[in-house]
């Protein structure tokens, strides 16, 4: 029985009934969703005698009886995994030469077919090409991308899909009333979702734990069985994490941990149920839950008490800690380190600001009037007093130059209470006037030559001038950047030592270097080295280029590495003893 593969069947029994069969198919999709077990239904039922009118076996001739019994001379299976020589393919070439001596066709059907060599399929393409008209191939596969395109172009593709969850609960409820198994649903659901589409695996975990239980089923056990762990447990702890209890949290994992859970198990766990609270927030989405039918009602009220911030940011640091969990020595540290980010994850959310509400503002203390010190009246300078009086009356703000201080006044649109505001500036400014023409009165605060005169004014002298650019400096400023790197230990100090500075203009200089390594060095460097000279010359504009000149004469070492010979004639001229020695006592020398 083929299971949750309707449109491939459906496909299949037409071809049957219509009498269309193709000489090859392929059958490909993943494992244990009945690709083999569709091939041997296939193979039944088009050598069936007395065929149904939906194209089914009848199950009574004697070929069905036969394909029954296992003795059936017209299926033919080969396991690719373990025969994929040209050997093989050559042998199974040589049989379909045979006609079949009962039954219309001979079927070979090839698992695994992806495990062929190279050789094997060229050896196979003339035959599965053309064919004799009695002989038909199904070809099973589990990675279709491995399997040659010629080989693909002369086959009937069919697609096998991973087998639905509500697919594999009917079957296994099916085959659990048949045999008398007591069963509870949400036992059945939990085990459809530990096989994630498989069929195979769900049947094989049916059978184990029916098993060990004597034919009941319950959640319970299931869950005891499967090592999962109960979806109570994360209910619990997301409580307990919304409510920022981090005792309670850190108690439950506790428990956890004496049931046998493994770290790594409850943070995959706990970022699925994270992920399935995000799913039930949206209606759209809400498909997308698959999870015990007890437990879905439960998954919607929990999932708007929390925040899509918080089931966002929490999804990722599960995601981070579980990646992490393998490199961690101690475990139960690094897992009780993730709880505790997710206890005061939404306190730190508030003081950041949530994406459903925007950023939150600090609030602001209520606000003050400045307390301004009073400024006794002073003599206008050069004829100020009349400008100043004509702009007041305007009832604009006027900026008054009075020495080394800047006196802003304002018009009658303020209260006669609130007395001038002065601003302390450097002796700057009278530099300044001059330089705009002399202009040291009536400058509107509005105006955009105002606010660049003031910023002006505010930068001292030795940042609007930059050092000039010489051998010498530059050679001094690159010494002190090496001393730090010396400081510091690091690799690149000899190639910052034997690098060559070279001048090019006023903003730009060149380093040479004598190999690629020395230029990879200063090339690490190139960063904060900027930040170094740039504020050494005091110019944001400083550069250099890095390059490299090659050496064309050789250097001879400083040190010569000398052989056993000649480390022995240098011990013999030293001390000539030495060589009395020797002969003295017919020694050899090994060189």
């Amino acid at each position: 029985m083929v299971v949750g593969q309707s449109h491939i069947t459906t496909t299949l029994k037409n071809a049957i009934r219509n009498n269309q069969l193709a000489h090859a198919f392929l059958f490909c999709g993943p494992r244990g969703v009945g690709k083999t077990t569709c091939a041997r239904i296939l193979a039944k039922a088009i050598n069936c005698e007395h065929p149904q009118a939906d194209g089914e076996a009848c199950n009574q001739c004697h070929s069905c009886v036969s394909f029954n019994e296992g003795t059936s001379l017209n299926i033919h299976e080969l396991d690719a995994a373990s025969n994929n020589s040209v050997d093989d393919i050559r042998t199974l070439v040589e049989q379909v030469r045979f006609a079949p001596q009962a039954g219309k066709y001979k079927v070979y059907i090839i698992d695994e077919v992806h495990m062929l060599s190279s050789s094997a399929f060229n050896a196979f393409l003339k035959t599965l090409e053309e064919p004799p008209p009695y002989a038909i191939f199904i070809l099973a596969t589990t990675e279709k991308h491995k399997i040659l395109p010629t080989i693909l172009s002369r086959c009937q593709l069919f697609d096998f899909k991973r087998i639905t969850t509500n697919d594999t609960v009917e079957h296994l409820q099916e085959i659990c009333n048949k045999e008398s198994i007591r069963a509870e649903k949400p036992a059945l659901q939990l085990i459809a979702q530990k096989s994630e589409g498989c069929m195979r695996d769900a049947l094989s975990i049916l059978d184990k734990i029916v098993s060990f239980t004597n034919g009941e089923l319950s959640y319970q056990n299931t869950l005891e069985h499967l090592n999962i762990l109960d979806a109570d447990y994360y209910f619990r702890l997301l409580e307990a994490m919304l409510q920022q209890d981090l005792a309670g949290a850190l108690l439950l994992y506790e428990d956890i941990n004496r049931k046998g859970f493994e770290g790594d198990l409850v943070l995959n766990g706990f970022a699925e149920f994270i992920r399935n609270l995000l799913v039930c927030r949206d209606e759209r989405t809400a498909s997308l839950l698959e999870v015990v039918e007890s437990f879905k009602d439960k998954y919607v009220t929990v999932s708007q008490k929390a925040g899509a911030a918080y089931l966002i940011s929490a999804l990722n640091v599960l995601n981070e800690a579980e990646l992490a969990y393998k490199v961690a020595r101690n475990k139960r540290l690094h897992v009780e380190m993730g709880l505790i980010k997710l206890c005061y994850l939404q306190q730190a959310l508030r003081l950041t600001g949530d994406g459903e509400n925007g950023p939150k503002k600090k609030l602001a203390e209520a606000a003050r009037s400045v307390a301004w010190r009073n400024i006794p009246a002073m003599e206008a300078v050069g004829g100020v007093s009349g400008e100043r009086s004509a702009e007041r009356e305007k009832g604009s703000a006027v900026i008054v130059e009075t020495g080394p201080k800047l006196l802003i006044e304002t018009g009658p649109s303020e209260t006669n209470q609130t007395p001038a505001r002065t601003i302390q500036t450097p002796a700057l400014i009278s530099q300044t006037a001059s330089r705009t023409g002399g202009m040291k009165t009536g400058v509107s605060l509005g105006s955009l030559s105002s606010i660049r005169q003031q910023f002006a004014i505010k930068q001292p002298d030795d940042q609007l001038r930059s050092k000039a650019l010489s051998a010498d400096s530059l050679q001094q400023a690159w010494d002190e950047y090496t001393l730090k790197l010396r400081e510091l230990k690091n690799p690149a100090v000899q190639s910052f030592v034997r690098a060559i500075l070279e001048i090019q203009s006023e903003n730009l200089f060149g380093v040479v270097t004598h190999n690629n390594l020395e230029m990879k060095f200063i090339e690490q460097e190139k960063r904060s080295l900027s930040e170094h000279l740039q504020k050494s010359f005091n110019n944001k504009t400083l550069s250099f280029s890095i390059s490299i000149r090659e050496n064309t004469e050789t250097e001879e070492p400083a040190e010569k590495q000398l052989n056993k010979r000649e480390q022995f004639l240098q011990i013999v001229e030293q001390y000539p003893l030495v060589k009395e020695l020797k002969d003295r006592l017919k020694l050899e020398l090994d060189y």
